[in-house]
């Protein structure tokens, strides 16, 4: 496996509109080792998503995980799901509001207002048809990688670009006020960066029988 270059914000392929997959494409030894490095990609910058256009490849896929990361320390547990030309419905008209990074736009956080609860239509990395619901935070994540593949970045969807902010400020001003304010069992919307060691041999093994080559 292979760490890919992440694209910046400003690179055209963040604002194209990916292709979808063809069945054969998926199929094929080169694109199951693609879709292995996606993988390792994501998880060597910490992200819980990384789309194929973050890393110059304009097609339809993304992957999610979530797993003790250190950008996101109160994220819920997501085992390893591979998206490729994945359709998503909004469920409902409420929305989870999110302070959300990207590895493309390193250093930055802004908030975002996304539907709480989405239906995800999708294949998975062997070509079999996927369908779940997604709510809360993995609803913001499969949001905001799927709008990687129509060319969409994070601040697109900002409603106030008051509230968006550097990394460090983010954490010195509206992450401490935020865990004060934030009622018990009440989920976090932080995801901020971490400083400590990543935690790698533990995380779980759902799908990955879907990225082996």
């Amino acid at each position: 496996m292979a760490i890919l270059k992440v694209a910046q914000m400003g690179h055209p392929i963040l604002r194209a509109r990916a292709r979808a997959v063809t069945p054969a494409e998926l199929a094929t030894p080169d694109f199951k080792r693609f879709l292995a490095d996606l993988v390792e990609t994501m998880r060597e910058y910490e992200g819980v998503g990384l789309a194929a256009p973050q890393v110059h490849r304009g097609v339809r896929v993304a992957v999610i995980e979530a797993y003790r990361n250190a950008r996101y320390p109160d994220a819920p547990d997501v085992p390893l799901r591979i998206l490729v030309n994945p359709r998503v419905t909004p469920l409902t008209e409420t929305r989870i509001e999110w302070w959300e990074g990207c590895l493309s736009i390193p250093g930055l956080r802004g908030l975002v207002r996304r539907p709480r609860k989405v239906r995800v239509e999708a294949l998975d990395g062997t070509g079999t048809p996927r369908v779940f619901t997604a709510e809360d935070f993995l609803a913001v994540v499969v949001q905001h990688e799927t709008d990687h593949l129509d060319g969409r970045l994070f601040l697109d969807r900002m409603d106030d670009l008051s509230e968006l902010s550097f990394q460090k400020e983010y954490e010195r001003h509206h992450l401490a006020h935020e865990s004060n304010a934030r009622e018990p069992g009440r989920p976090s919307r932080r995801g901020r960066a971490g400083r400590g060691a990543r935690s790698r041999s533990r995380r779980p093994t759902t799908f990955t029988a879907e990225v082996t080559p």
